[in-house]
């Protein structure tokens, strides 16, 4: 089942992004990897600056998250990640497809670009690489994140984003 997260699932979102982010160690940049991946504190700063959770959750347990947050004229997709233990078996599909329902602006995504798996995974869903002079562009003008982080990553956007951008 797929739910809204909330402050009882801080734990959770919490062990579920440190676990799967795991999977970057050596593959991003190391100046840009932190232990942990994402602390307490970035974590609740990223949810008090709009992200919102949701969680796919068997059994009573959270398996993954991912977070949208709405910025200006888009939808970014946020921290995506699901336990290491629980990794294709469509629950990284299932919500990317459900919160896809749940907006009708434009959806952006950044990823690390060294992260194959990552691009692969949301080009399979219908995303597609925008050009590294738009990708600047889009990572300055609706994520908070350091120059390095943007030399460093890509961005994907859905065919929405394509249709309202595409030159004339």
């Amino acid at each position: 089942m797929i739910r809204r997260c909330d402050s009882n699932d801080l734990e959770a979102i919490y062990a579920i992004i440190n676990d799967a982010a795991e999977a970057y160690r050596g593959i991003i940049p190391e100046d840009r990897w932190e232990e942990p991946y994402m602390d307490r504190d970035y974590l609740q700063h990223e949810i008090d600056a709009g992200v919102v959770f949701w969680g796919y959750e068997e059994d009573g347990k959270l398996a993954g998250v991912m977070g949208i947050q709405d910025v200006m004229d888009v939808t970014l997709i946020r921290h995506a990640y699901v336990r290491s233990a629980r990794r294709n078996q469509g629950i990284g599909g299932t919500l990317l497809s459900d919160l896809r329902r749940k907006t009708t602006r434009p959806l952006l995504m950044g990823t690390w670009a060294d992260a194959v798996w990552a691009v692969r995974f949301y080009e399979k869903h219908g995303f597609q690489l925008v050009t590294p002079e738009e990708k600047t562009r889009l990572l300055q003008k609706y994520w908070s994140i350091p120059e390095r982080q943007v030399e460093t990553s890509v961005v994907l956007a859905d065919q929405k984003w394509f249709d309202l951008h595409q030159t004339k």
